[in-house]
């Protein structure tokens, strides 16, 4: 018999483990070569993982939720289809449970369980026909709360295949009890109403048989432990000004209609804008820095990570690397490919790492300004609003007038720990100046 091992995959450079996030296969099941085995994810992505043979898993050694280090083997294939199946850790746990909930088998009673009550043996949940697979911690809380089998059927299951996971019959004992205490409440007699009812104490979190209870997916639940870290870690200063960027504007629409026919994308702003922060950080070296403990290291590249949304309504910060040396054409290019990527799901776990500064676009939704959190160790992050026609007032030798601009505000959050407001400051100013001297005439 020949085998083939699945190893855990290096998604990035500096990536040296992964957790198995889901399994698409199971123990005897046959696979084709590109088949979907399992998918897999760093802190930063998640990837699907393909078989790259043809045969049957005879072994999965790790589960959903292992951490699994990098070149370790996750599965075994037999490539002529043969060769005894070994029982995954997952389907030992779960038959060692059941058969502790269900008792011995006829003939294997022994002294201990044949003097045990017959209320501690028996299966209290009357039979059904349903035939999904309920786990022994879903089949002990039905039992606790005087689920039947009917009843526990009916539950709606968001696990593989329709399985009643522990957060859907959690949800659904929730739901029961409120319209329990509804219908309760209509029925009681007139002259209870006079009673005086106390209220009992509530959890910090309640939910009626109306809301929608959302488990956060593993990517929102490391957005939330980062940006918990960030805030409770780096001491957030904001500084905003007021930019006038008419000469941007009028430049960009001169020029989007002939750079969309040469290079086959739109020519948006933020490309100026990034390079305007470039040429920033190189007058202001300390804010394109690290902070570890009470090291800062100021960053010789510069390396411009930029917030993005994805199609799932999470965020990811892919990074444009070297920013320093591209133009404009190359930075437009590379921050196309990077923002369909994260929308899509579709990047490189490199390509989310290695950021030395960040930009958040609140313009894109049409927003003023904003307060954005650090992406630490970074040690600053700038926000972008939307560009508005505003009146201003302009100095002239034949005195002031008051003609139309097109104006933005920049906001630059910064950790106070290694940059002081002077510093933040100006910066700050220094990238609205950038934008403001934008020359009209410049070419592509």
């Amino acid at each position: 018999m020949s085998t083939f091992n699945i190893v855990a995959p290096k998604l990035g450079e500096s990536v040296q483990e992964v957790t198995i996030t889901k399994w698409f296969m199971k123990v005897g099941d046959m696979v084709q070569e590109d088949d979907l085995l399992m998918e897999v994810g760093s802190d930063k992505v998640d990837s699907e993982i393909p078989s790259p043979v043809e045969g049957k898993i005879i072994e999965i050694k790790h589960e959903e939720g292992d951490v699994v280090p990098v070149g370790d083997v996750i599965a075994v294939i037999s490539l002529d289809g043969e060769g005894e199946v070994v029982e995954s850790k997952k389907d030992a746990v779960d038959k060692t449970a059941e058969a502790k909930e269900n008792g011995p088998a006829d003939g294997e009673e022994n002294e201990e369980t044949a003097v045990a009550n017959d209320d501690e043996q028996a299966d209290d949940t009357p039979k059904s026909d349903d035939k999904r697979f309920y786990s022994p911690l879903v089949k002990n809380i039905a039992k606790k709360e005087g689920i039947s089998a009917d009843e526990l059927a009916s539950i709606e299951g968001n696990g593989a295949n329709g399985r009643v996971q522990k957060a859907d019959i959690l949800k659904y004992l929730e739901n029961r009890k409120s319209d329990r205490g509804a219908t309760e409440q209509k029925e009681a007699p007139k002259e209870d109403a006079k009673k005086e009812v106390k209220p009992e104490p509530k959890a910090s979190t309640s939910a009626s048989g109306d809301d929608t209870i959302i488990e956060m997916n593993r990517m929102r639940k490391i957005i939330a432990d980062k940006m918990s870290e960030s805030k409770h870690t780096a001491p957030h200063v904001t500084s905003m000004v007021e930019a006038d960027v008419t000469n941007v504007v009028k430049w960009r629409n001169a020029h989007k209609k002939a750079f969309q026919e040469r290079e086959g994308r739109k020519l948006t702003y933020m490309p100026i804008i990034i390079e305007a922060v470039v040429k920033a950080l190189r007058d202001f070296p300390r804010v394109n820095a690290h902070l570890n403990g009470y090291t800062i290291t100021e960053k010789k590249d510069i390396n411009m990570g930029i917030a993005v949304s994805t199609n799932s309504g999470d965020l990811m910060v892919p990074v444009i690397k070297n920013a320093d040396h591209m133009n404009l054409v190359g930075i437009t290019a590379e921050l196309d490919r990077l923002a369909e990527g994260a929308r899509t799901g579709d990047i490189n776990v490199d390509d989310l790492q290695g950021g030395t500064f960040t930009i958040s676009n609140f313009g894109s939704f049409r927003n003023v300004m904003g307060t954005p959190i650090i992406n630490i160790p970074e040690v600053a992050i700038l926000a972008v609003g939307t560009i508005e026609k505003k009146p201003a007032v302009i100095e002239t030798p034949e005195g002031d007038l008051i003609v139309p601009r097109s104006k933005m505000f920049l906001s630059l959050s910064y950790d106070h720990r290694v940059i002081d407001g002077m510093l933040g400051g100006s910066f700050l100013r220094k990238v609205a100046d950038y934008l403001e001297e934008f020359d009209t005439n410049r070419t592509l």
